[in-house]
């Protein structure tokens, strides 16, 4: 029989569900094209449908960013704390 002492972590933390919802936003975004194929508004001059996709590629980029700064903290964290 094990020890208690050698549990590990549990396999779901906060720290992964919030690496999945930012790895899994963008793709909602851009499947759920209703909610951005039309015109109005415009953005200096340019169609909403446009502006709306290319807003989620910087979106996206912070948002991947974010889950791996996230990942490399929880990996840290499993491994026992290591700095930085």
């Amino acid at each position: 029989m094990p020890d208690e002492t050698d549990t590990k972590p549990p396999a779901i933390t906060p720290a992964r569900v919030v690496i999945t919802l930012c790895l899994v936003a963008p793709f909602v975004a851009m499947l759920w094209v209703s909610s951005y194929a039309k015109v109005d508004p415009a953005f200096i001059g340019i169609p909403f449908f446009y502006w709306y996709q290319m807003a989620w590629v910087l979106i996206s980029t912070a948002l991947t960013m974010t889950a791996y700064k996230l990942w490399q903290r929880d990996q840290r964290a499993r491994k026992g704390g290591a700095s930085a």
